[in-house]
């Protein structure tokens, strides 16, 4: 049962949060007390997003791969919460599912845009205001992808890898501080992004998972949250896992 008062008084940043894991999340921190800061380009989702969340909301539509506009998204949060505690960096997408040599150039580029240099923006720009507050909480979404690699997915699994890279070297430099950096690998969990995957790669992924089934937005944001929560105090630069039995490692 959610804790109603867990994060009262802290402050959240969520990407991707029109919908799927993000909204998710999203709707969890501030059922627990957070004010909340919507990052995404879907500005019609926002919208909706906020309807649904209710008071504390702010909503930011904007492109996460413009390190100008994530630096002053991270500022309007700050002005308009007084703080910025916590960053959950959900946003991202798949790319087509080809293989490594017939993967068209444009679209890897453009997964690495969203899925690594986004996530690098953002937490680039909280960490500064994170540290002038004494305290922080980032959450970034990785993929089993990025541990093992799956197969027509050489894009989405290479910007996944960089992500557990770049949380375990912040989560290092920042370990000193009251600041705790770590991310979230889960495997597949049926979300809008499933439409920009082939059915044939949706059964593979599901094949892989020995729960037989996919997992659950509120099962990833139940996780997300502990992560985000003062309790998560001794994890840092860490790994964790959501993957129905499929990690090995």
């Amino acid at each position: 049962m959610a804790d109603t008062a867990r994060f009262h008084g802290r402050s959240a940043v969520i990407t991707g949060a029109a919908s799927g894991i993000g909204l998710a999340i999203a709707a969890r921190l501030a059922a627990e007390g957070a004010s909340v800061s919507l990052w995404d380009r879907d500005q019609a989702g926002l919208a909706q997003a906020a309807a649904r969340i209710g008071e504390m909301v702010q909503t930011i539509p904007l492109d996460l791969a413009d390190a100008a506009a994530v630096d002053a998204a991270a500022a309007a949060t700050l002005a308009a919460f007084g703080r910025l505690d916590i960053l959950v960096a959900s946003a991202g997408i798949t790319g087509p599912n080809a293989t490594t040599w017939d993967y068209p150039i444009e679209a890897w580029r453009q997964v690495m845009e969203v899925n690594v240099n986004a996530v690098f923006y953002c937490n680039r720009a909280v960490v500064p205001r994170m540290l002038a507050g004494g305290y922080g909480r980032i959450v970034n979404i990785a993929s089993i992808a990025g541990k093992e690699g799956n197969p027509n997915a050489s894009a989405y699994s290479t910007s996944k890898a960089a992500v557990i890279g770049l949380t375990k070297s912040l989560g290092k430099e920042l370990a000193k501080t009251e600041i705790r950096v770590n991310c979230v690998t889960p495997a597949a969990v049926r979300t809008p992004i499933f439409d920009q995957m082939t059915e044939a790669h949706i059964g593979f992924m599901l094949s892989k998972i020995p729960l037989g089934r996919f997992g659950t937005v509120d099962e990833v944001a139940a996780l997300v949250c502990w992560l985000a929560s003062e309790e998560c105090s001794f994890s840092t630069g860490a790994v964790f896992d959501i993957s129905g039995g499929r990690a090995t490692y």
